[in-house]
């Protein structure tokens, strides 16, 4: 040890003395002469030539007895931080080391002396051994670090699976990868390794940044803890590329897609910030190691986010079959709302094309959805006109297309989505999704109208026309759905079925209530008589004939069938009864008129009671 401290004085009296000389020769002779005096076995050594060749012997002394300090620690098959003192002693022999290189690299550039330029690749060898040894004590620590963080009774290390508490110090072999414990609040931070290793880790990071490995030391750091991600979110049920094509197969599986929300909402909200803090901790805050941590922090996460990045960005770009659009809103949501994290964790140069490819996913994702819409109308379009629905009863479509509509209309996000593609040059009152919804609303009555045809009953065309539009009518009130179209294009399509309504009333009781319509012509009684024969026969027969369609007709919605009895029964049992009354007044038919009146007023009330009867199959009750 006296050997040691002799040697660094005397390094430390060169180094002045040399530094001095180059500007001041005078001052470096005082120098020279105060440490000669203080110690006469120094002033033999201090007294050499600091140029030329006698230089150079000084650099190749100094440099083999760094040599042998050195190569006791680099040849030890045990690590080197088993022993705290061995590990000071270590870092402080490469300090002087790479001291030594700088300044003789300084002067090498003076001078042409081919002996110190020998040294100095010497020099440069001894220091990537003693860099190549730095990192592989580095990995052990992080692997050791991270087995104890992990088995720790009260640490907070936020690790699992791991059994090594009880090895030796000097037992680095075969250690687990410590992984995350699962956790409800993401509101966390996770101390991956303890605070004394960490600081061993910023000793070693920091003479490797300085000796220019630090690019090395990045990489070593962000393997090991590399692994430590691919292993908490293979925990978590997310495989990444481990089961990629899986993934993409199975994109509109509900549990896969559950595993990748809950996996990135855990590697984005808990293990990249708790890495970015143990990253800037081992690397230091100074500019000369913020470079390392960068690049060390993309490196550990790179291959994670790019994975759950891929398994979001195979299901934006899957068909556009609406029905996915509820699995592409749960992956949109969740890319959405952790944007402020990546846009605070992917800050850097080296992080950016991370935080880059969350923003083109997150927005591939709102196309496909926008895209979806398109496909509905499409969807409604292409629906034939094939088969009329029994009864003229609620078309599936309808059915179909505005359950699908009120539960896309019930998530927030969707309004968003429409509101991020608004074309700033144009101008409307409307919501790009109101006009949206709108416009689809408008398809789907071309399409009902075309299908209304299909009947050949120009009432039951009405009936069909009027179930359809209430249905419409009844899910857009009181929703989201009521808000995005409004008030006034509610009140027109109900105006609508109004409309249906009275097409329907003119279509099937014009005819027979025009048969019950008295001549205010003077006949004879015998004409007369004849002529009110004729009417109830042609009566009899018609509201026997609408009776017995209609009872298979379908009205779904309650309030609309009473309407429709209600407003049928109002129009025909007056002028039915009127009738009725004529005729039993007639003097030569009057006691004969059970003989021709086939239905009583009663009966007439109860067979329209009895109407629109069809079965649910055909429409109605199912909602």
């Amino acid at each position: 040890m006296a050997e040691n401290g002799e040697e660094k004085l005397i390094a430390v009296a060169r180094h002045i003395a040399k530094t001095l000389g180059h500007t001041d020769n005078a001052m470096a002779d005082d120098i020279l002469q105060i440490f000669s005096n203080f110690d006469g076995r120094l002033r033999e050594k201090l007294n050499e030539n600091l140029s030329g060749n006698h230089g150079g012997a000084g650099f190749d002394q100094t440099l083999k007895a760094l040599d042998r300090r050195i190569s006791r620690f680099i040849a030890v098959d045990r690590p080197i931080w088993s022993n705290s003192g061995d590990a000071s002693a270590f870092l402080d022999a490469v300090d002087e080391l790479v001291a030594v290189i700088r300044e003789w690299t300084a002067m090498a550039a003076d001078e042409d002396d081919k002996v110190v330029a020998n040294s100095l690749d010497r020099a440069d060898e001894l220091l990537q051994q003693c860099m190549f040894r730095l990192e592989e004590e580095f990995k052990l620590l992080i692997e050791r670090g991270g087995a104890e963080s992990s088995g720790g009774g009260g640490g907070g290390g936020g690790y699992s699976d791991s059994d090594d508490d009880d090895e030796e110090l000097d037992g680095f072999d075969d250690v687990d990868i410590p992984v995350a414990d699962l956790v409800s609040d993401y509101n966390i931070t996770i101390d991956a390794l303890p605070a004394g290793v960490i600081g061993d880790l910023h000793e070693i990071s920091k003479r490797m940044v300085a000796a220019g490995y630090g690019k090395e030391c990045s990489l070593a750091y962000s393997a090991c803890r590399r692994e430590f991600l691919e292993e908490s979110l293979s925990r978590l049920g997310f495989l990444g590329l481990q089961n990629s094509s899986k993934a993409l197969e199975d994109d509109d599986n509900d549990v896969e897609i559950e595993k990748w929300i809950k996996a990135i909402n855990m590697a984005v909200r808990v293990f990249y910030p708790s890495e970015r803090r143990l990253c800037d901790r081992v690397f230091g805050y100074s500019s000369a190691t913020a470079a390392a941590a960068d690049l060390s922090f993309m490196d550990i996460c790179r291959v994670s986010t790019m994975e759950l990045l891929n398994f979001a960005n195979g299901i934006a770009m899957g068909s556009r079959s609406p029905e996915r659009l509820f699995k592409i809103l749960d992956v949109y949501e969740a890319v959405k709302d952790l944007s402020p994290e990546f846009e605070v964790l992917f800050s850097d140069q080296y992080c950016l094309f991370l935080r880059n490819e969350a923003i083109g996913v997150w927005k591939r994702l709102a196309e496909s959805i926008r895209g979806i819409f398109m496909e509905l109308e499409n969807l409604i379009r292409r629906d034939p006109a094939k088969s009329a629905v029994p009864g003229g009863g609620l078309h599936p479509i309808t059915r179909y297309v505005m359950n699908y509509l009120r539960a896309a209309c019930s998530r927030p996000t969707l309004e968003q989505v429409f509101d991020d593609n608004l074309d700033p040059s144009l101008s409307s009152s409307s919501s790009p999704l109101s006009l949206q919804i709108s416009w689809i609303m408008e398809v789907l009555e071309t399409n009902l109208e075309s299908k209304s045809k299909i009947y050949r009953d120009p009432a039951l065309s009405s009936v069909f026309m009027m179930n359809n539009g209430r249905y419409i009518v009844k899910k857009v009130k009181n929703e989201e759905l009521g808000a995005l179209l409004g008030d006034d294009w509610i009140r027109k399509q109900t105006a609508k079925v109004r409309q249906h309504h009275l097409n329907y009333q003119r279509t099937s009781w014009h005819k027979i209530l025009t048969t019950l319509k008295l001549d205010n012509t003077n006949l004879s009684s015998n004409l007369a008589s004849r002529s009110l024969k004729e009417k109830l026969k042609q009566f009899n027969s018609q509201f026997e004939e609408i009776c017995r369609a209609q009872s298979t007709w379908v009205i779904f919605d309650d309030q609309l069938r009473d309407e429709l009895k209600v407003s049928v029964a109002g129009n025909l049992v007056p002028a039915y009864r009127n009738f009725l009354g004529r005729f039993n007044n007639l003097q030569d038919i009057g006691k004969y008129a059970d003989k021709h009146v086939k239905f009583t007023v009663e009966d007439v009330e109860a067979r329209i009671d009895d109407l629109f009867q069809g079965t649910a199959a055909a429409g109605g009750g199912r909602k």
